[in-house]
């Protein structure tokens, strides 16, 4: 949560945009703690749930994704039924400071449309 004041969103009320992000970046640091709440090696866990991601201006170990209804893909521990992570407790950094900030644009533009649209489960798509 941000110091600057109150939370302006509610993740609960999103189909998981964020975790629809192409590259979710993961540290040495995640997956051990992912390796942790599964209770598996560090290799293991690097191997199962994530990539290499290498280009001239990015080296990354990224999250694997699965197939989505709502987006095309979306982050392996999303349950897409629910529509929330099945690690939240061991989720990885980027994704405990989401949004970086007490705001969230994609929030604001959901609520937006399902207050105009009078459907409170709308998800615009894409």
């Amino acid at each position: 949560m941000s110091t600057t004041g109150k939370l302006r969103f509610d993740c609960s009320k999103c189909p998981g945009y964020c975790c629809s992000h192409a590259r979710i970046a993961v540290s040495d640091y995640d997956i051990e703690r992912l390796a942790r709440h599964f209770g598996l090696s560090k290799a293991e866990a690097k191997r199962r749930f994530t990539y290499h991601y290498k280009t001239k201006e990015a080296d990354e170990q990224i999250l694997r994704h699965q197939r989505d209804h709502v987006y095309k893909t979306i982050c392996r521990f999303f349950d897409t039924d629910e529509r929330r992570c099945t690690v939240y407790e061991a989720r990885p950094n980027v994704c405990r400071k989401y949004p970086y900030g007490n705001r969230c644009g994609y929030y604001e533009f959901l609520k937006f449309e399902r207050e105009h649209q009078a459907d409170e489960e709308f998800i615009p798509s894409a």
